[in-house]
């Protein structure tokens, strides 16, 4: 178990500086303001309608950095500071949000492999590793019985969540390339601006990657104290 918390000790401690960041670097490109005075919200609005989209309404949420696409009621949800604001920071999160809008009128493969997934690891992400832990104290990792099976089922649960993080991976990126190829193939935004919004949708990316290589490495660690522990 100390290895364990170890593991996460540093998968929290990376995750923690690579959020910190992200937030110091959407601060730095919030003072970036726009040439073309649109806001987040406007941005959005323009994305969608350049890109044929008629059905999907863009909205304000509360809170920061709690932006994201709603494929079940086809909603671009912009926090407050996003949905108003007229800065690289805004245009990047508002455009990258129209990205998944994107992918879901045009039937991005990725994106409709992890909305399959999104039902069934909302309900094992949760309890995986309990399952992995009660297999084990059950004699799992002696191959005992009905231990080692308990904690194999959990290791899939625990695998549902990584290939969840991992079909995540190519999701968000491709939304932040085709929020910028717009930005840019459009004159949204002036170089400089551009430049500010491709960094601050990079590191947003990385958040997803420290997941996603957080999530591997969990289900490894487990998976040596079940598979590992047998003759």
């Amino acid at each position: 178990m100390i290895g364990y918390y170890i593991l996460i000790g540093a998968i929290a401690l990376v995750s923690w500086l690579v959020s910190r960041k992200l937030k110091s670097k959407f601060k730095f490109y919030s003072n970036v303001h726009l040439e073309n005075g649109m806001s987040g919200a406007e941005i959005a609005e323009k994305m969608l309608a350049d890109h044929g989209i008629r059905d999907v309404k863009v909205v304000s949420t509360p809170g920061k950095l709690t932006d994201h696409y709603n494929p079940k009621d086809k909603t671009v949800n912009l926090s407050e500071s996003v949905y108003n604001q007229r800065n690289a920071s805004s245009a990047a999160v508002a455009a990258h949000e129209c990205g998944h809008a994107v992918q879901h009128a045009q039937a991005y493969e990725w994106l409709g492999l992890r909305s399959q997934l999104v039902p069934v690891v909302s309900v094992t992400s949760g309890m995986s590793m309990w399952v992995v832990f009660g297999g084990l104290v059950l004699g799992g990792a002696a191959g005992i019985g009905l231990g080692y099976w308990v904690a194999v089922a959990g290791l899939v649960m625990m695998g549902m969540a990584t290939l969840f993080s991992f079909v995540t991976l190519p999701v968000e990126y491709d939304a932040s390339n085709r929020a910028l190829a717009w930005l840019k193939n459009k004159n949204i935004v002036t170089p400089k601006e551009y430049a500010g919004s491709e960094d601050a949708l990079k590191w947003a990316a990385r958040t997803y990657l420290v997941a996603a290589i957080g999530s591997l490495a969990t289900l490894v660690y487990w998976g040596l104290q079940v598979f590992g522990g047998r003759d």
